[in-house]
């Protein structure tokens, strides 16, 4: 088994790390640590998420990334503090509230872009932006008291930004539910409708990441990058198109080292030695 690796980045309210990196066996575990401001996605703890996954993307160690949160919420959104702060410049706010939509969709954008998979470990409450991180990960794994929310219409602020993220994870009619009413979602509800992949009791939390990320840390990285580019390259395109840009990557990866040792093990029966190229 290999050693953990520890880092801290940003302090939150009372000198704790913003965000907590522990990396073991490949699984990068990125922990939103601020629960007392119910881990909002502020501007420093969106720039150390970034900071993180951008080191990660360049780090041959890391496999798998893993988003979780300390506390009784995963992310409670937006810090709604910052944003009323920010009414106060003369332009009511209009060029700060631009600069937090944008850090925050580039955020998003760098997780459904990365090279490693990653999965969201979901314990308590998501709500708003909280929520669009959830669906904006790859793969979410939630503990049967998490409850999900984008209840922005409540207070006159539609989700429009964890719309797009919803939207993409779930049918129309349910993320107009979501979105229309506000309403809290549970877990199971959450799988139902394919919000997260998989709940799990408090108990197995741990073992139910540990298991997926694990899982997913075995395959080569190569496979693993140039199919999480593909699946989402091709989902926006016709079918006739997507047919045309899966055959060049399939062509493409066949010709790559790790898919003929995979197939030679395959026929050979043995286990592949991947060298992630």
């Amino acid at each position: 088994m290999g050693a953990t690796v520890r880092t801290q980045d940003d302090k939150a309210q009372g000198g704790a790390p913003i965000l907590i990196r522990e990396r073991h066996d490949g699984v990068l575990r990125l922990t939103l640590n601020n629960p007392g401001r119910r881990n909002s996605l502020s501007e420093a703890m969106m720039a150390a998420l970034q900071a993180a996954l951008d080191e990660a993307a360049e780090d041959g160690e890391t496999r798998v990334v893993v988003i979780a949160a300390n506390g009784p919420a995963f992310s409670a959104g937006h810090d709604l503090k910052e944003l009323t702060e920010g009414r106060k410049a003369g332009d009511r706010g209009r060029a700060y509230f631009k600069q937090i939509m944008e850090q925050c969709s580039r955020l998003m954008q760098t997780i459904v872009m990365h090279p490693r998979p990653v999965i969201a470990d979901v314990r308590g409450i998501a709500t708003a932006a909280g929520c669009q991180l959830v669906a904006s990960c790859d793969l979410a794994v939630a503990a049967k008291s998490a409850r999900f929310s984008t209840p922005g219409v409540n207070i006159g602020l539609f989700c429009s930004t964890p719309m797009v993220a919803l939207s993409r994870n779930v049918s129309r009619k349910h993320a107009m539910e979501m979105l229309l009413t506000g309403d809290f979602v549970t877990a199971e509800r959450a799988a139902e409708i394919g919000l997260v992949n998989q709940v799990a009791d408090e108990a197995g939390m741990d073992a139910a990441v540990d298991t997926l990320a694990q899982k997913l840390a075995s395959k080569s990285l190569m496979t693993l990058k140039t199919g999480k580019q593909a699946f989402y390259r091709q989902a926006d395109m016709t079918l006739a198109q997507a047919y045309a840009y899966a055959v060049e990557v399939m062509i493409d990866n066949m010709l790559k080292r790790d898919a003929e040792e995979g197939v030679g093990a395959f026929l050979e029966k043995r286990q592949p030695q991947w060298r992630d190229e």
